[in-house]
């Protein structure tokens, strides 16, 4: 087992949400403290309040992963008797890290999209908002035949092969290669001076470009040759589009009433607020974690017979009254479920790594709201 510092839990938390996948100018990635020292303790939380940092204190974390960016304006000034400079003296002075995943944790597969789409057990669900389509490439690579099942899997481990919900996909065919080891060579099969014949196995396997460094890392780290033969090919075909939200179907159409006490009961609300007829049949619906008011026509034009999202504007109400959409307002802070969500998959990772490290969802309250 090993001792794990900041970098290498960042690391591993952006290989599950890179931050290519946030929009354009969000304030993400670390924005309090450093990285270089040794963690014990890690604290996953919606936003990063005061008594958020308390309890961080009380737990002795030196690393807390937000996804609401606390500094999200710039700073004119950093006054110490003021809420936040209060907040951020307490952060420095323990030595306590903060790092932000906000659009790229709404966007990534697992994130926040995906958690509030499984908890309300959407099916056949897909994105909503397209906002990321990454080009694949194929790979070709020559090795033994003895070699070959060793070197499928490690590119299969590196996330090379994914088609759909396939891992690990590889076509291969057999043949002789040949070559001729020179002076200064040191060749895993022949001799130098002598043409060597061995019968190899091409793979070919595909891969999205944003694991081209990880997949060539575990083919050169795995083959046997000294010069490793390999081809790279850029593809036409797509993966499908990453975004924000999520659309799908519930597994049994129902009243608009009955889903929106569904919606407060799944995310565990005091208070919700329904737009639409209560009585009207609901059984395709769109989901989209924090602030929605820009993506009910998007919603709408997907079919949607509700859409689930936050902090809906008077106005914008009416408009979706207006094009005939029903709407669940259940609030900013159901993006909560990303806690436990975020807290499980890394601390998976993590274990894999055989790093020593507790990782834990936060407990602090941080919804500004009371329903009376």
């Amino acid at each position: 087992m090993k001792t794990v510092n900041g970098h290498q839990i960042i690391q591993l938390f952006e290989e599950f949400s890179p931050k290519y996948l946030a929009e354009e100018g969000d304030p993400i990635g670390l924005q309090i403290g450093r990285l270089n020292e040794k963690v014990d303790n890690v604290m996953i939380t919606l936003d990063v309040l005061e008594n958020v940092v308390d309890e961080a204190i009380k737990n002795n974390v030196k690393l807390i992963i937000a996804h609401h960016p606390p500094l999200f304006r710039p700073l004119k000034a950093l006054h110490t008797d003021s809420y936040q400079g209060r907040m951020i003296e307490k952060l420095i002075k323990h030595d306590i890290a903060v790092y932000a995943a906000h659009t790229n944790l709404d966007v990534a597969v697992g994130g926040v999209n995906d958690l509030l789409s499984d908890m309300l057990k959407l099916q056949d669900s897909s994105v909503l908002v397209p906002t990321y389509q990454e080009d694949i490439r194929k790979l070709a690579v020559y090795v033994p035949k003895e070699n070959a099942e060793q070197l499928r899997e490690a590119l299969g481990k590196a996330g090379a092969g994914h088609i759909g919900n396939y891992s690990h996909c590889s076509f291969s065919t057999e043949g002789q290669g040949r070559f001729l080891p020179e002076e200064g060579t040191n060749p895993h099969l022949g001799v130098q001076g002598v043409v060597e014949e061995v019968t190899e196995e091409k793979i070919e396997t595909v891969y999205p470009v944003s694991l081209e460094r990880k997949v060539l890392k575990a083919m050169f780290t795995h083959h046997p040759y000294e010069e490793v033969a390999y081809d790279i090919y850029s593809l036409e075909n797509e993966l499908p589009a990453l975004g924000l939200g999520r659309i799908g179907y519930l597994p049994e159409e129902m009243t608009l009433r009955d889903f929106a006490l569904l919606v407060k009961k799944t995310f565990g609300m005091d208070g919700i607020r329904m737009i639409g007829d209560g009585n009207a049949t609901v059984k395709k619906v769109a989901v989209l974690g924090g602030d929605g008011n820009k993506f009910i026509g998007k919603a709408k034009r997907q079919g949607a017979d509700v859409f689930v999202s936050g902090d809906i504007y008077y106005h914008t109400a009416h408009d979706a009254m207006m094009m005939g959409l029903n709407v669940v307002d259940a609030g900013h802070h159901i993006e909560k479920v990303m806690k436990e969500g975020v807290a499980a998959h890394l601390a998976k990772r993590c274990s894999e790594k055989g790093y020593v490290v507790n990782i834990f969802a936060s407990k602090a309250e941080t919804n500004p709201f009371t329903y009376m």
